[in-house]
């Protein structure tokens, strides 16, 4: 071992099923790990993982429990998607999402039961959609002409919209505050006609919403020039910069419209689940857990709406693991080991690395 280091090296173009593949193991390596661990306390990790598929997938109530849990998690991934595909990570998504809510349900009990149906939800998740979209604009600012680092600036702004969205419930008699809950403080229902319609039992269209936010961007990001603009800019802003692109111009787009599509999931929430600004139904990591959907997804749109339905499901078993004795947070070592595999997977797709002595290297410089 004397004389010899680690060296990476770039590899060339990955296949089709490479591209595939390294995802897929990375997810069963995470199974196996997470079974070894459920092993090692125990338990029988067959069953426990019999439980989770069946109390996620295995009926129709569970598929729509399911469902609903990935609506606004495939948003919430597509918001950090579209800001990574410039190498801007935007971890706002949480306070966006809360933000976004906040705004909906108050333009939903603003207007009330005197206007149309679709009046009153158009004007709720176009509220939402710009109130994401203003939150983000804070980081985006300082990030395109000052130069600061948006991982910071985004979650901070996250403890922001938390905060805020507590004060109206908790703190204070806002519009937001049911005033006949006594006991204890929640939020006023929205209007019946701001309320999304439902396609399959409690299921609303907001799943067909943000599969066609997923396509949509999916296109946008492929064919067109602002998607070029991206993609150039993210490689190399020098690039861009000799290209004639404005890239703080590009910088506020890319964060402004990755907060309103995050803005977009937390209106969803509030129109098609909740039916009111409810913090214990809205503050529970959705936009953490968009990062590790995205991420999974290798930042791909198409691909995140099945991640972003695998990870709702491990969501949702959490408590039924319990019936064996198992915690609900091996869910979150599932979710954590498989974000850290995709990460080293992603690595060793694009990096070979190997043991070379330091005549090898030597040779290798000469020729």
């Amino acid at each position: 071992m004397v004389g010899r280091r680690l060296v990476v090296e770039r590899r060339g173009t990955p296949s089709l099923l490479a591209r595939i593949l390294f995802p897929l193991s990375s997810v069963l390596g995470a199974v196996i790990i997470g079974g070894s661990f459920l092993l090692a306390a125990g338990h029988d990790p067959i069953e426990a993982y019999r439980i989770v598929l069946q109390s996620s997938f295995g009926s129709d109530l569970t598929w729509v429990r399911t469902l609903i849990s990935a609506t606004p998690l495939i948003l919430t991934a597509i918001a950090v998607a579209v800001a990574f595909r410039m190498k801007i990570w935007n971890i706002g998504g949480e306070g966006q999402l809360l933000v976004g809510a906040i705004a909906a349900s108050g333009i939903a009990l603003a207007l009330g039961d005197s206007v149309p149906s679709f009046l009153a939800i158009t004007a709720s998740l176009a509220a939402g959609c710009i109130a994401g979209a203003f939150w983000a604009s804070l980081a985006a600012l300082p990030r395109a002409y000052l130069h600061t680092d948006e991982v910071i600036s985004t979650l901070m702004l996250n403890f922001v919209g938390l905060y805020l969205m507590n004060y109206l419930i908790f703190g204070s008699i806002s519009p937001w505050r049911d005033p006949e809950s006594m006991s204890f403080p929640r939020g006023r229902l929205i209007p019946v006609a701001a309320e999304l319609p439902q396609i399959w039992m409690r299921l609303s269209i907001g799943l067909p919403i943000a599969i066609a936010v997923a396509v949509l961007f999916w296109w946008i990001l492929r064919s067109t020039r602002w998607g070029f603009e991206i993609r150039v800019i993210g490689d190399s802003p020098l690039t861009g910069r000799y290209a004639g692109m404005s890239v703080p111009r590009t910088i506020m787009s890319v964060l402004l419209v990755s907060g309103g599509i995050a803005g977009l999931a937390g209106a969803i929430l509030v129109t098609g689940s909740t039916h009111s600004l409810a913090p214990g139904s809205l503050a529970v990591g959705l936009g953490y857990t968009g990062i590790v959907v995205a991420a999974v997804s290798r930042f791909n749109p198409l691909a995140v709406i099945p991640v972003a339905v695998l990870v709702a499901g491990l969501s949702n078993a959490g408590s039924s693991l319990q019936v064996l004795g198992v915690p609900s947070e091996i869910v979150v070592l599932l979710q954590g080991l498989i974000l850290l595999l995709v990460a080293a997977a992603e690595f060793l797709r694009e990096n070979r690395v190997r043991l070379v002595s330091r005549e090898d290297e030597l040779e290798t410089q000469a020729s």
